[in-house]
């Protein structure tokens, strides 16, 4: 699926099922949640911390998808077209930062 197929069924999957969008705030809350689950997870799989007793681990590519959905979401109803500013914000990075990474010592 590519980003423009995402956000066409996202959009059609909001108007069948979900009646219409949230609104952007409280789209926006709802991106940060899901993204403190998303870390959740990783600091318990990844990092120092551990899963509580009756915490089971969940699923990461889960919680991948539920940040990814939201933020859909939150393109779709502001006019942004991901795919065109996935392509700019890469030239920009790439511009800015041809040089920088590779002469990163604390990155050889």
């Amino acid at each position: 699926m590519t980003i423009a197929e995402a956000q066409k069924t996202v959009d059609t999957w909001i108007k069948k099922y979900g009646v219409r969008y949230f609104n952007e705030l409280t789209n926006m809350a709802l991106l940060t949640e899901e993204v403190g689950e998303l870390a959740r997870i990783i600091a318990r799989k990844y990092g120092e911390q551990s899963f509580k007793d009756k915490e089971s681990e969940s699923n990461l590519a889960d919680e991948m998808a539920d940040v990814l959905f939201v933020l859909i979401c939150i393109a779709n109803q502001t006019g942004v077209d991901l795919t065109q500013a996935m392509t700019k914000n890469l030239e920009k990075k790439t511009k800015r930062d041809v040089e920088r990474h590779r002469s990163n010592d604390k990155l050889m």
